[in-house]
């Protein structure tokens, strides 16, 4: 009698005489490896360069420009302010400077000449524009009055 691999076998149990069915192992067969997918080329994220860096000189004859104010009031201002900003940073405070943005230390390393950090800076996108005037509340300059016509 030959037997079909994919049904069971019914027997008497000798001391019962209740028929038991115990089902035939098939012999596992090892699943076909998938054909490898095709090799991607993946680039490391490169650096946005826009421009050339701002240095402090820069940054002051910038703030002189925008301010309307004479240089030699500007420069101790900006010059404070940025050592308030490195010491926060120093500090590994998280700084939301609008519209700077959002500056977070994400790590920093101890090296012999300093410390490198690396920080995430997150800004709205709704920047003002380069023509937009500075508001004279913030230069301490009085608020122009409104005219009658108005």
């Amino acid at each position: 009698m030959a037997t079909d691999p994919g049904k069971t076998r019914k027997t008497k149990t000798p001391a019962t005489g209740r028929k038991s069915t115990t089902p035939k192992v098939k012999a596992k067969v090892a699943p076909k490896p998938e054909p490898a997918a095709p090799a991607t080329v993946v680039e490391s994220a490169k650096p946005v360069v826009l421009g050339p860096m701002m240095r402090k000189p820069e940054l002051i004859n910038a703030v002189v420009a925008k301010s309307g104010m004479k240089k030699k009031d500007v420069k101790p201002i900006v010059e404070a302010t940025l050592a308030v900003l490195g010491a926060a940073l120093q500090d590994s405070r998280e700084l939301n400077l609008e519209p700077l943005g959002k500056v977070k230390v994400n790590r920093e390393k101890k090296k012999p000449s300093g410390k490198v950090m690396i920080a995430r800076i997150r800004q709205s996108q709704d920047l003002p524009s380069e023509e937009a005037k500075p508001d004279p509340k913030d230069m301490g300059a009085p608020a122009a009055s409104p005219t009658a016509a108005e």
